[in-house]
């Protein structure tokens, strides 16, 4: 059984951009406070299935403040909630990304996810391949 403590943000494992930002967030999170997991894995698919959530809508980013809890903040409340989560300058800067209203920041970021794949790419997921094998450990599948 996972380590029940800590946070998991579930990602688009097709998504070009998406598994670029998750790598970039790996990698600023010197704390190692998160753990990721593709939307397509069993784990994530578990985690949507528990918290009631779409087990094949891959345009939202899911963050979970326990990983193996109920509680979830998606699309944009979920960026910033992972951002806080590494502390220090990231924090401020997700305080000031709290400051938009939602439907703004939510309506940046379905725009975004409905071009992804044209221009950042899909890439064949592959459960037993991280996009950040260095930090493999921290990505579950």
């Amino acid at each position: 059984m996972e380590d029940a403590r800590g946070a998991v943000l579930l990602y688009d494992g097709e998504c070009g951009l998406c598994r670029a930002l998750v790598r970039w967030l790996a990698q600023a999170d010197r704390r190692r406070a998160l753990r990721f997991a593709p939307l397509q894995g069993g784990f994530a698919q578990a985690a949507l299935h528990r918290c009631g959530l779409p087990t094949t809508d891959f345009d939202s980013l899911v963050f979970m403040p326990e990983i193996l809890g109920t509680n979830y903040s998606l699309r944009t409340a979920g960026v910033i909630a992972a951002l806080s989560s590494l502390g220090g300058g990231w924090r401020v800067i997700a305080r000031l990304l709290a400051v938009l209203p939602v439907s703004w920041r939510d309506a940046a970021y379905r725009g975004v996810a409905r071009v992804r794949y044209r221009i950042f790419g899909r890439v064949m997921f592959r459960a037993d391949e991280p996009p950040d094998p260095k930090r493999a450990e921290r990505f579950l599948t």
